[in-house]
């Protein structure tokens, strides 16, 4: 399946891409991140547990064990803070 995958922030700029299409036979959210951080690199950074990497499935907060189906968008950021 086809997975629109979005990064912001700190990991934007660690990936030097904002968003690509994922061909993945991940069945959930952390298995699309499994599937990333094999790629290596700045991609590793993807394993930190959280709330060191917050996921969005098709735009609402998700666990890992969210389950994708074709054509969603996951989205990876750092934990975001108040002030």
């Amino acid at each position: 399946m086809k997975i629109t995958v979005l990064y912001f922030a700190s990991i934007r700029e660690a990936l030097g891409v904002s968003q690509e299409t994922v061909t993945t036979e991940a069945a959930t959210v952390g298995a699309l991140r499994d599937h990333l951080v094999q790629r290596g690199g700045a991609y590793a950074g993807l394993a930190t547990k959280p709330p060191g990497v917050c996921m969005a499935l098709n735009q609402q907060l998700c666990q890992t064990s969210a389950p994708l189906s074709d054509g969603a968008e996951v989205a990876f950021f750092p934990p975001v803070t108040g002030g």
